[in-house]
């Protein structure tokens, strides 16, 4: 099977490592990655802040780069949201796209992981933030049973796993004070339950939650689910 690989603003700026992962995961499960070149962002900014236009013209310019023939895949809810919402809303009409987890389970119908061999993994308490986009796609627990395939993954549970971390896009730029009081909020649940890492599926997400640690509290680790699965695949 082939699929063609949508790189977020976020991997190609801040979080290359988890491009890299995410093209050994899929080409571990069977797929053969095509890279379109020639992307740029999803129009997610501008669609948010209003700017429709800017929005569209960006959207249509995506539509030329990508094949019709073959699935999109992301590693991000947000910007396989707007590809699937966003764009139907801006009367443009758009390929096929999936977020990661639902390439992997839906379409090539991973049911253990690795697939084959094994990297020993040291027994680790993982923490799974749902980013909102997530629960807009209905991902469901997708992400997390991927996750719960890995060996020695104990899964570290706090009450505020589905609550917003704050930063929303743009709106962690227009109302930065509740965005970081969001942001603090659900950082404190996440170091109460003490976990070794903290995955998700949006990187946008994680970079706040950083931002935020690195000015107030202890240091947490964040990984795109993505890395974590790519951790444990037989080099």
């Amino acid at each position: 099977m082939q699929a063609q690989l949508m790189l977020t603003c976020l991997c190609d700026a801040f979080f290359g490592e988890v491009g890299i992962a995410t093209v050994k995961v899929l080409e571990h499960a069977g797929c053969r990655v095509v890279f379109p070149e020639g992307q740029t962002c999803c129009g997610q900014p501008p669609y948010n802040s209003g700017d429709w236009d800017a929005a569209k013209e960006v959207a249509r310019r995506a539509v030329q780069v990508f094949r019709p023939d073959l699935p999109v895949v992301t590693p991000s809810a947000s910007c396989a949201a707007m590809v699937r919402k966003g764009w139907a809303a801006l009367g443009v009409d758009a390929p096929r796209c999936l977020e990661l987890s639902e390439y992997l389970l839906h379409h090539l119908g991973v049911k253990r992981w690795p697939q084959k061999g094994s990297r020993v993994a040291p027994r680790r308490r993982v923490a799974f933030h749902v980013a909102c986009h997530g629960r807009e796609l209905g991902l469901g627990d997708g992400p997390q049973r991927l996750v719960s395939m890995i060996p020695g993954v104990e899964w570290a549970q706090f009450s505020e796993s589905e609550t917003c971390c704050g930063f929303g896009g743009v709106f962690s730029a227009e109302h930065p004070a509740t965005s970081r009081g969001m942001g603090l909020h659900k950082l404190e649940s996440l170091n109460a339950a003490k976990p070794d890492l903290v995955v998700t599926t949006d990187m946008g997400c994680a970079l706040h939650l950083m931002t935020l640690q690195a000015q107030d509290g202890p240091s947490l680790r964040f990984l795109h689910y993505a890395q974590l699965l790519a951790e444990v695949i037989d080099p």
